[in-house]
């Protein structure tokens, strides 16, 4: 696109977005005198105003091909510097720390090449992740198990090696808990109707109740005073 004086004119007036902008004393190209000026950055072009609002700037100041730097000659002073031949410095000055640090930094990120270089960093760091991320992905494949690997037997399946009986014994110490597992294993028990139990052992509750009964009674007829009475 060319540019002209009507170009830039009509692009510091219009709607686009500024990046920064407010009051700024700025030190005369002749003398070193501060001359107090409206300043707005958009993108790469810094326009400076007698006041704020007018439509035509008195300058603009394209941040190509040159370095913000602090300087001694006031407080809360920076410069724009241009390295080229013929190239000329510019000296600005805010009233506090605070803006003037706001306003180099700004004024720094604001080239074409520092944008460059922002957008090359964010590449390098995009490219780092997704080979990170491919990395990743092929480490939990390659850690995956593959058939030939032995699998894991069920739960019902697995055996305790430390359950074994020590070498040289053929059978469990009695009285441990491996000899009683063993002979539980060894004599089946049958299961007996309670009934049948009722029965074996009532059987021999009563015959030993009638023999006392009988001792009882002849006892009494001994005249004999009974130790028990029912």
């Amino acid at each position: 696109m060319k540019i002209n004086e009507k170009n830039l004119c009509a692009f510091a007036s219009s709607a686009t977005p500024v990046d920064r902008e407010g009051w700024l004393d700025m030190r005369g190209e002749v003398g070193k005198s501060y001359q107090r000026r409206w300043f707005t950055l958009k993108g790469n072009l810094l326009f400076y105003l007698d006041k704020k609002g007018d439509k035509e700037p008195v300058g603009v100041i394209i941040l190509e091909g040159c370095t913000i730097e602090l300087t001694e000659e006031e407080s809360y002073s920076f410069k724009i510097v241009f390295h080229c031949e013929g190239g000329r410095t510019y000296y600005l000055c805010t009233n506090s720390q605070a803006s003037m640090e706001a306003w180099m930094k700004a004024l720094a990120c604001a080239s074409y090449d520092y944008m460059k270089l922002m957008v090359a960093e964010l590449q390098r760091q995009l490219e780092e992740a997704e080979a990170e991320e491919a990395a990743d992905a092929a480490g939990i494949v390659a850690l995956s198990p593959s058939e030939d690997e032995p699998k894991v037997p069920p739960r019902g399946q697995r055996h305790n090696p430390f359950n074994k009986p020590p070498e040289g014994e053929g059978k469990a110490v009695p009285g441990s808990r491996h000899h009683k597992d063993s002979v539980k294993s060894e004599i089946p028990r049958k299961k007996v109707p309670f009934r049948d139990i009722h029965k074996t052992y009532g059987r021999k509750i009563l015959t030993d109740r009638s023999e006392w009964r009988a001792r009882l009674k002849l006892r009494e007829e001994a005249h004999e005073k009974p130790l028990i009475q029912l």
